[in-house]
């Protein structure tokens, strides 16, 4: 088709096909024609180009191997000059490192010959989801709160990884709302109508692992009563949010790899494989790069997740936007008490900017929702919030990386600070434990939510002090 032609037909159409293979574009515009789609087709790069600098499309579909070049200069044509259209590519078979990169590079999403039609249709009906130029809050009105420049850039990443299909990993400390944002990008994406499924790999049993995972057939084993769906199967046409990921055992690790380059499941007990729908998104607050060192984690399963990473910073590094937080956070408690929310003093903000939060935001949490049942009137002051002296008694430097890994990175007065003496502030924290533990009477997930850290750093201390 010329470009004279082109130009006598409507401005805009649904697909651009791109591929040098006549019967694969054939296949293709069939397809989408039985969708209701309109198309367009090429079979080169520069016929590519012609067609989108005379056309508006909402998704484009391009081989990775046409006669001109590579479909990478097609998906690095489109981020630069038409960023807001989606950009689909087909890979041979076993090509998922070139899958990678051109996910890297700003693809929405691939699929593999030879095409499964079935594949190909959910990819097609989750790029036409996309609406140009969503905004930062989500459809439930969901938002990352915050103005530092470590969280504006956060959530711009999170905004631009909401358009495409490519894992993500979120890396950050317990209690930086990991969950949050992958939430956010969920819900700022085309699969925001499917669920959004989260789980946390360190709260399965290993023996229960696959059945959870990928569902059981009735009879598969002793107590399957009946055929049941697991969280792959559960998450179709959404999201699955594998959350603190670095906790699976290595077994189930080859198998979880097995389902994200298969992009199907085989529930214990089936003799097949079905296909499943869904983005994967990962978070742990660990570093799995020194784990894939130790021989914890599988460096195949490392990359295949590790496609793009987030950096969530800790609540230290973005003192400036507690004071934004902690409004939000007393508004959500006045909302959900029927009250008037209650605003800090200037003292109490400027401690609690002060203060070096080892557990994050969900520690802050902990705090004005404590803050609240002591306060008399509408005004937080410092006595109302528990602040510990040694805690808040100069600006607290991160803490180092090297010292990162279970329990460390979060240990209460392990930053630099002057006068520090990590014995007696061993002592102190110990205390505090001991208080909210009788307070709880020994409940442990009760306390380590009154300490706004997770149950596992508080087993983390309990055994450490030997008093598991």
């Amino acid at each position: 088709m010329s470009i004279h032609e082109r130009r006598h037909r409507p401005a805009s159409v649904d697909v651009l096909v791109v591929d040098d293979e006549d019967d694969i574009r054939e296949l293709l515009e069939l397809s989408l024609l039985r969708m209701g789609l309109g198309c367009d087709t090429a079979g080169s790069v520069a016929e590519a180009r012609a067609c989108l600098e005379q056309r508006r499309y909402r998704l484009c579909l391009t081989d990775m191997r046409l006669p001109d070049g590579e479909g990478f200069e097609l998906v690095e044509y489109i981020q630069q000059h038409l960023p807001g259209l989606p950009v689909a590519v087909i890979t041979a078979f076993g090509s998922i490192d070139t899958a990678i990169r051109a996910l890297k590079l700003g693809a929405f999403d691939f699929v593999t010959k030879p095409i499964e039609l079935k594949v190909l249709r959910e990819l097609v009906s989750h790029a036409l989801k996309l609406e140009p130029g969503a905004g930062a809050d989500a459809p439930d009105g969901r938002r990352l709160i915050g103005a530092s420049p470590a969280f504006q850039q956060l959530r711009s990443q999170a905004e631009k990884l909401a358009r495409n299909q490519a894992p993500v990993f979120i890396h950050g400390e317990s209690g930086t709302g990991k969950e949050v944002i992958a939430r956010l990008i969920h819900a700022l994406g085309a699969r925001a109508n499917g669920p959004f499924v989260p789980v946390n790999c360190g709260a399965i049993s290993p023996e229960l692992m696959e059945s959870e995972f990928f569902g059981h057939r009735k009879g598969s084993f002793t107590g399957a009563a009946s055929d049941k769906e697991g969280l792959f199967q559960a998450a179709r046409g959404g999201t699955l949010f594998l959350d603190e990921i670095g906790e699976l055992p290595l077994p189930m690790q080859v198998k979880l790899l097995r389902a994200l380059q298969e992009r199907a499941v085989r529930p214990v007990g089936a003799h097949a494989e079905e296909a499943v729908d869904v983005r994967i998104l990962s978070a742990s607050h660990q570093d799995l790069a020194r784990l894939v060192a130790e021989g914890r984690f599988r460096q195949d399963l490392f990359f295949r997740i590790n496609v793009i990473t987030l950096r969530v910073p800790p609540l230290r590094e973005r003192s400036e936007d507690i004071p934004a937080l902690a409004e939000h956070i007393l508004a959500r408690v006045a909302e959900r008490e029927g009250t008037t929310p209650r605003r800090l003093s200037p003292a109490a903000q400027a401690a609690l900017q002060r203060h070096s939060f080892p557990g994050n935001v969900r520690e802050l949490e902990n705090l004005l929702e404590r803050a609240c049942a002591l306060c008399e009137g509408d005004e937080i002051g410092v006595e109302d919030i528990d602040l510990l002296p040694v805690e808040f008694a100069s600006p607290v430097a991160a803490v180092p990386a090297a010292m990162s890994g279970p329990g460390a990175a979060v240990e209460p007065g392990m930053a630099d600070v002057g006068g520090y003496d990590p014995e007696a502030d061993g002592e102190i924290e110990r205390l505090r434990v001991l208080q909210a533990l009788e307070q709880t009477r020994w409940n442990r997930s009760a306390a380590a939510r009154k300490l706004g850290m997770t149950l596992r750093q508080l087993r983390y201390r309990l055994q450490k002090w030997g008093m598991e």
